[in-house]
């Protein structure tokens, strides 16, 4: 094969660590408090809802390391689930990637760097007469479209930048991952250390609320927690252009995830000290506002709600970028294969997958016009717990198929830790199904339409290769 269309391993484990980190710290960091106390009315059970969320994301990813550290290669999951389940479940992943999971991330952040940017210059209307134009009472294209052409923008440039390689893509991650270490550091410091902090009276009786907490409320604030840790696995999809991939990529995971879990921690507490629970589910009801710019506005005023804004640029900047950097990965480990469109298997002269990131780039900009911020991070959830459930299970699977295989890192707490995913996962499912009924069955109609496609694709690959038309294709 050709040595321009073989990506190349650059990545050590310091870029491996940001990569895992850029991923995950985006927009709900500082936007999805506020959902979460409207849901369960309680700054307690809040922090609990992180607390538990942060377990579950670190036991799916000590599984998803054992299975990267495996079976490690670009495409992440997409290339492990070819060697767990088939080649057809496999597509469905990488499908479900492209329709829902990380272009929908994508559109997500670009559009809270967007509302963000609106709230320290204010954008022109735009169309306002057609702003309650929608299809079928669901989508509503032309409302805020000022904020909407914005974050399609920014996926663009983002999209031009990542199209000059890899190391190009890593480097402005790294250098945004400081400035936002640098900005939540100076939340939280001076955050609980003002006098306005009032964390004895804001916690008081801190797991009580006016109505009960049921199973459903907890499930529903962990979708919005879910979605603030969402992108960790994201490092999987870049594991041909990691070194000692095999070693690096487990050991990336752990590190990123563990940092993130008591950075949020740390701010969360830092916002429900600033703000009672009622005035968090004024800012959810809004619609419009951040819980973090309203609970930094509390004690700095206007120049804190703009610090703030600006640090929320910075740090859903660096989210979209390193989540466009991943993700099209995948579809080129697919199209190489002959599972996607073909000329996403290209590279250009940077090695970097040019016409993947074109295909991306469109897709995301037309789910930006699609839905608002939360119908589009709850759709992401539903899809991806989906496959968190399948890669933990390929722990158990791997395990029978290749007892004797060399594992440079293996699940902790093997096995409760993984079952525990699994039935987390399968819970999360069926109640995202009940408490969510809109956002479940769009991401799983965009998912489904991977079934017709993956006849076509295989159709046009047999065509290709010559294959006789009664030929079976292996899967």
């Amino acid at each position: 094969m050709d040595k321009n269309s073989q990506l190349n391993r650059t990545l050590g484990l310091r870029l491996v660590i940001v990569v895992v980190i850029g991923n995950i710290i985006g927009s709900g960091v500082y936007k999805k408090v506020a959902p979460m106390a409207a849901e369960l009315q309680s700054p307690g059970w809040v922090l609990i809802c992180w607390v538990l969320g942060g377990i579950i994301t670190l036991f799916g990813a000590l599984s998803n390391a054992e299975v990267a550290g495996l079976l490690a290669d670009t495409g992440g999951e997409y290339a492990y689930y070819k060697k767990i389940y088939n080649r057809f479940f496999a597509f469905i992943f990488g499908w479900s990637l492209f329709t829902v999971i990380q272009t929908a991330a994508i559109s997500s952040l670009a559009y809270v760097f967007a509302q963000s940017l609106n709230s320290i210059l204010p954008l022109p209307q735009l169309l306002g007469s057609l702003a309650d134009f929608s299809i079928g009472g669901v989508f509503f294209p032309f409302a805020d479209l000022s904020v909407k052409l914005t974050a399609i923008l920014l996926i663009v440039v983002l999209t031009w930048v990542n199209m000059r390689g890899i190391k190009s893509g890593a480097g402005l991650s790294t250098a945004i991952l400081l400035l936002v270490f640098a900005g939540i550091g100076v939340i939280v410091f001076f955050g609980l250390g003002n006098s306005q902090a009032e964390i004895g009276r804001n916690f008081e009786l801190a797991t009580t609320s006016p109505t009960p907490v049921t199973f459903s409320a907890v499930f529903a604030a962990m979708l919005s927690a879910f979605w603030a840790y969402q992108g960790w696995a994201a490092i999987g999809y870049v594991g041909g252009e990691i070194k000692d991939a095999h070693r690096n990529i487990p050991r990336g995971i752990t590190i990123g995830v563990f940092t993130v879990v008591v950075i949020y921690l740390l701010v969360n507490m830092t916002y429900l000290s600033l703000l009672p629970v009622s005035v968090l589910e004024q800012v959810h009801e809004a619609g419009n506002q951040i819980a973090a710019v309203e609970a930094i506005r509390s004690f700095w005023g206007y120049g804190g709600a703009v610090f703030i804004s600006v640090l929320i640029l910075v740090t859903t900047l660096g989210c979209t970028n390193a989540t466009i950097l991943a993700s099209c990965r995948t579809y080129y480990a697919m199209a190489r294969e002959g599972l996607f469109f073909p000329k996403a298997a290209e590279l250009n002269q940077e090695q970097a997958p040019a016409s993947s990131l074109r295909y991306q780039c469109i897709w995301a900009c037309l789910l930006v016009l699609s839905g608002t911020f939360d119908q589009l991070t709850d759709m992401i959830i539903f899809a991806v717990f989906i496959f968190y459930g399948a890669t933990t299970l390929g722990v158990f699977i791997l395990r029978k198929k290749m007892p004797h295989a060399h594992r440079p890192y293996k699940v902790w707490g093997y096995p409760v830790v993984p079952a525990i995913m699994i039935l987390f996962c399968a819970a999360l499912f069926f109640n995202t199904i009940l408490v969510r009924p809109r956002e479940a069955s769009i991401g799983m109609v965009l998912m489904l339409t991977g079934i017709p496609m993956y006849w076509w694709f295989n159709k046009k690959r047999r065509e290709r290769a010559q294959v006789p038309t009664n030929e079976k294709v292996v899967s």
